[in-house]
């Protein structure tokens, strides 16, 4: 055989073996939950137009990167934030030792389950009792706390476990992207430490791949172990404003896709999809998740204490950010039987 007819048929050999995995992801569909609409044809038009080598708006690998944020976005956050829940129940654990939280808020509040008392404390009464619960602990006592809250403590509506309250459709996107080679990151006004112990077995995200608010900690040696101490003092607010300083500092990268649901995001999807100048001229998506669907999980938006909508729903339309709409794009809420 001719050495120059041998190069040929490597090269087709070659040619065809990597055009099969695409053959066969065109075959199925990647987004099954989702209904054919709007939105599902979006999502997918915009991963083909960045992933297809001949593609004008062809996007390198390395610049494939995805921020997710995660209350509201890909579980549910409704009547409080989940940690909002978990730091109750440390609370609740631990008040014995604290005869003063007894009169004083919003430690009183949330002993006696008034849940609307904990809000009219505003966001800093909340952020309290959230750098309470961390406080003293080293940090493998409050990873073993978190394990054993989210393997056991179910949602008092539902009757779901917490970290069954995800969201189907979403679960299909995270997976969608990494097929395409984008590299997931959450970033959530969550806390970071809450987040890792649970990230990579629910959606796939590595420890290294979170950014959420975080706090403070110290290291020192307890009887010859080196032990990180957790302080409760907050080092970043990683909502609002707080999540494009967080990318930043994390990643270095500018994402190309930004998904989240409510004003909490509207810095983060700025900073994703709008252009510096002329020259940039990157392919970017903008996800907004609008909670609709009061029957099969919760209807909320401009009203709502938690997970409001209203600045971010109002510019949705100027910066082309895609709207999903819960009732009318997805065929299900959660991987099980919910609301």
């Amino acid at each position: 055989m001719k050495p120059e007819f041998s190069k040929w048929i490597f090269f087709v050999t070659l040619s065809f073996i990597c055009s099969v995995p695409a053959v066969q992801a065109a075959g199925t569909d990647p987004l099954p939950s989702w209904n054919n609409d709007t939105s599902k044809k979006a999502i997918i038009k915009f991963v083909k137009t960045i992933t297809e080598h001949n593609s004008p708006d062809f996007v390198p690998v390395a610049q494939r990167i995805a921020t997710f944020d995660n209350d509201g976005t890909l579980w549910s956050e409704q009547p409080l934030y989940f940690q909002g829940i978990y730091a109750l129940d440390r609370i609740k654990a631990t008040a014995k030792d604290h005869p003063e939280w007894k009169t004083t808020e919003p430690f009183k509040s949330a002993l006696a389950g008034d849940m609307k008392g904990v809000m009219a404390t505003g966001k800093e009464g909340v952020l309290t009792l959230l750098l309470t619960a961390h406080a003293g602990t080293t940090a493998e006592e409050f990873k073993q706390s978190v394990r054993d809250w989210i393997s056991t403590a179910k949602h008092p509506e539902t009757g779901l476990l917490y970290s069954q309250m995800v969201f189907q459709p979403m679960l299909e996107l995270l997976n969608y992207l990494r097929a395409n080679e984008f590299k997931v990151y959450l970033v959530s006004g969550g806390g970071v430490d809450f987040m890792r112990v649970f990230a990579e077995e629910v959606y796939g995200v590595p420890p290294e791949q979170v950014i959420g608010t975080t706090i403070d900690a110290t290291f020192e040696m307890r009887n010859g172990i080196p032990t990180i101490i957790k302080t409760g003092k907050l080092v970043l607010l990683d909502d609002k404003e707080g999540k494009p300083v967080g990318i930043y500092r994390n990643i270095g990268r500018r994402p190309i896709l930004a998904a989240g649901n409510s004003d909490g995001d509207l810095q983060m999807l700025q900073y994703t999809t709008i252009a510096r100048d002329k020259k940039d001229s990157t392919p970017r998506l903008g996800l907004i998740i609008h909670h609709t669907d009061a029957d099969r999980e919760w209807a909320y938006d401009r009203d709502s204490a938690i997970g409001k909508l209203d600045k971010a729903l109002a510019e949705a339309k100027q910066r082309k950010w895609l709207v999903v709409d819960m009732k009318q794009d997805w065929t299900r809420v959660y991987p099980t039987s919910g609301k």
